[in-house]
């Protein structure tokens, strides 16, 4: 049977999982066009423009 050899100490296990159970903010960046959060590489809600150029015009969603 796999029965561990002596007790894993709380610091030993703490330390194992200290990485592993963060949750990490996305990577966010402002638009250039108007200055909304935006996630990286992904077009802007607000304006839809990326990369500088377009992609939804706003005047035809409303």
């Amino acid at each position: 049977m796999a029965v561990p050899k002596s007790k894993t100490s709380k610091a030993r296990r703490d330390k194992r999982r200290s990485s592993v159970w963060k949750l990490q903010l996305p990577g966010m960046i402002k638009c250039p066009k108007c200055g909304e959060y935006v996630l990286a590489h992904r077009v802007c809600k607000s304006c839809g423009t990326y990369a500088g150029k377009t992609i939804i015009d706003q005047k035809e969603e409303a």
